[in-house]
């Protein structure tokens, strides 16, 4: 069993560390807390953020619209993303449930823990991603969804992918899945592969993985999304991008 490498000598509570992976690595990479850099923005630059924004409302608008969906029937409100929306990696996990309902954020209590341990596991920060689900409202009774549900939320969610325009996509859970895939295989079949779609001419990474909810109950299966973690690690090094 390999030992844990603390980044920058901070003493992570052991019981939170073994709660992931034993075998999670931490790099030892100092942060300049001090640099004086100073981030500029275009008129280009504005005028791209204020109309991916525009385009994100206008997709709330739209999926607020439907009609005759148990889900959104029953759900309080719609929660259509957070995080950075230009960020290189978006996350797509199945539904929100209710504390994300009441707070509009996604992935949060203990899933969202587990979530943000996961990636800071390969030194990325949640916030530092664009993070959204499969169907935007949380489903009665937090059942799962019907195919014919995911299917009829399917095009929103290609739209959403379209406006953030991701160099990596991650797929938690079997709704993120089949979704975005159509696969409605075990996700234990899928997960680990790397996949290639193409949406709107464009053609995207796709990594399958299980959803932190699904570790929560069954943590034996944690050594498997490590695996995952560390195949989508290398593809950011590949690509040569910075999250």
């Amino acid at each position: 069993m390999s030992k844990k490498i603390i980044n920058q000598n901070r003493n992570y509570n052991t019981e939170l560390l073994d709660s992931i992976e034993s075998q999670f690595i931490f790099e030892k990479k100092p942060v300049n807390r001090f640099s004086k850099t100073k981030i500029s923005y275009t008129q280009n630059d504005l005028e791209e953020k204020l109309n991916k924004q525009q385009k994100l409302d206008e997709l709330r608008s739209q999926i607020n619209s439907i009609e005759d969906c148990s889900i959104k029937n029953n759900s309080k409100k719609i929660i259509l993303g957070s995080g950075n929306i230009y960020s290189p990696i978006m996350l797509i996990g199945e539904t929100p449930g209710t504390e994300e309902t009441e707070s509009g954020e996604t992935f949060l209590g203990e899933v969202g823990e587990l979530l943000k341990k996961m990636l800071i596991a390969i030194n990325i920060k949640k916030e530092n991603i664009y993070s959204t689900y499969a169907i935007n409202f949380r489903p009665p009774n937090d059942r799962k969804p019907s195919s014919a549900e995911i299917r009829r939320y399917s095009p929103f969610l290609q739209k959403h992918i379209s406006i953030i325009n991701p160099k990596i996509i991650i797929l938690m859970g079997s709704t993120a899945m089949e979704s975005l895939t159509s696969l409605n295989s075990k996700i234990s079949i899928e997960r680990g592969k790397w996949k290639e779609m193409i949406i709107k001419n464009t053609n995207y990474n796709i990594m399958i993985t299980f959803n932190p909810s699904y570790l929560l109950r069954f943590p034996e299966n944690k050594k498997y999304s490590w695996k995952d973690l560390k195949m989508i690690k290398q593809k950011i090094k590949d690509l040569n991008i910075s999250v």
